[in-house]
């Protein structure tokens, strides 16, 4: 039997914060334990995404998603255009959040390609 990990994959994306230490806070504080809308959470885990991590360095975040066998970036994205209450939280969010510098127009987090591994 194969162990659940194998079944797993990881991506990691990037994303800039606007470099303002109070908005940084405020986006901390709606990221904290237990603050994060159910809504999000919900559409979070039905699009297929496990397991998600964001850390932050100054005002660069990478988020960490682990996925199951069923995720796809497409299908994630029109689920989120259908559901009002992940509209508002994006619209809310991006009151923090600015394009990397090489990002196409209306890109927000942006894959990272793994380049070393150990």
């Amino acid at each position: 039997m194969l162990n659940d990990s194998y079944m797993k994959k990881r991506h990691y994306l990037a994303l800039d914060l606007k470099d303002d230490l109070t908005l940084i806070e405020e986006y901390e504080n709606h990221h904290a334990h237990g603050l994060v809308w159910p809504e999000i959470i919900q559409s979070i885990r039905d699009s297929g995404i496990t397991d998600m991590e964001i850390y932050r360095v100054g005002n660069r975040m990478v988020m960490m998603m682990e996925v199951d066998h069923n995720f796809d970036f497409d299908k994630k994205a029109n689920m989120d255009i259908n559901n009002p209450e992940v509209q508002k939280w994006e619209e809310l969010m991006w009151k923090f959040q600015q394009p990397l510098p090489w990002a196409k127009e209306g890109e927000k987090w942006m894959k990272m390609d793994r380049i070393f591994k150990l």
